[in-house]
């Protein structure tokens, strides 16, 4: 029997990282203290669920310019099937990333590409088999080169495929008919309070959760509301929320920590983990992560066991 595959049919793009001691402000000339150029976005979430084990594959776009070449490249790298052929005349995306030095928070600043582009020619290189994971974040339902298609693809997936979520910190610039119907398509939504309150409103993590899933997700099994260095609250349909707690490490660089998270739950929910015991295997994934710089810093899965393990020993101790 073959095992299921995440099947990422949203942007992949190439981030130009910059640490800087502060924001700019309106005419600022400041100097970044580094600079990498690395691919990013969706790619960071592919490279966790791959890292974890499990079959992934891109059926996003591609672009045939350098920034296209290098995501190529890093798919091969990593084990990362690309189902699309690249596309002709156009450059997959860019990022700018900016992270600050106090914080290690980051800003986004981006610019789409090939990724942002999507048709109904593409759906036959989208296709997931029966219990295939299907994914996507917000930024291709937001772009208007691709939201109108990816959401028919999506409302349109066969009831044996798995639809995850991450709307991101664009579901703002979602047109509210084309996020209702990639939430209604959702098994599972990832997210975290900022995004939350744009889709749900106001309220604690409990009622934003009670909230997406009787109005916003009603077919979805669960809901995970990401609060950063707090932990992250999981959300089931007839069950009591449960809040797992974040670990505590010395973070030097958030970006990536969401892509990272979401890719080891979604991986450690394949190979058949409680949602509990795998929001606690994402928790630890993302911890790891922000302790390195860059941004695709997923661990592997035993890098994430042991630091389960250590985590337990220090705790029992």
């Amino acid at each position: 029997m073959t095992s299921p595959r995440l099947i990422h049919i949203g942007s992949a793009v190439i981030d130009f990282i910059y640490r800087l001691d502060r924001l700019p402000a309106p005419g600022d000339d400041l100097t970044a203290s580094s600079f990498a150029a690395m691919p990013g976005g969706g790619f960071n979430m592919m490279v966790s669920a791959r890292r974890s084990g499990m079959a992934t594959a891109y059926a996003g776009k591609i672009g045939d310019g350098l920034c296209g070449a290098m995501l190529a490249q890093a798919f091969e790298a990593e084990g990362i099937d690309c189902l699309q052929p690249a596309s002709r005349g156009i450059d997959s995306g860019t990022c700018v990333v900016l992270i600050t030095e106090a914080d290690a928070e980051r800003t986004f600043i981006s610019k789409p590409g090939a990724e942002g582009v999507i048709t109904p020619e593409d759906y036959p290189f989208m296709q997931p088999a029966p219990g295939d994971w299907v994914f996507t974040s917000g930024y291709t339902l937001a772009y208007a080169g691709s939201r109108d298609s990816q959401a028919r693809f999506i409302e349109g997936l066969p009831s044996d495929a798995i639809f995850a979520f991450d709307p991101t910190g664009i579901v703002g610039e979602i047109p509210r008919d084309i996020l209702q119907t990639a939430l209604l398509r959702t098994d599972w939504l990832s997210l975290n309070r900022g995004e939350a309150s744009v889709i749900a409103g106001s309220g604690s993590d409990h009622e934003l959760a009670a909230r997406l899933l009787a109005d916003h997700c009603p077919n979805a099994k669960g809901v995970v509301i990401r609060a950063g260095s707090a932990g992250a609250l999981l959300a089931m349909r007839g069950a009591t929320p449960v809040f797992v707690p974040a670990f505590t490490v010395n973070a030097v660089d958030t970006n990536g920590a969401g892509d990272t998270h979401v890719g080891a739950f979604i991986a450690a929910l394949c190979r058949g983990q409680t949602p509990v015991d795998a929001l606690r295997y994402a928790n630890a994934a993302a911890a790891i992560s922000t302790t390195r710089h860059g941004g695709s810093t997923a661990p592997t899965a035993d890098e994430i066991t042991e630091f389960l393990t250590r985590a337990r020993e220090e705790k029992s101790a």
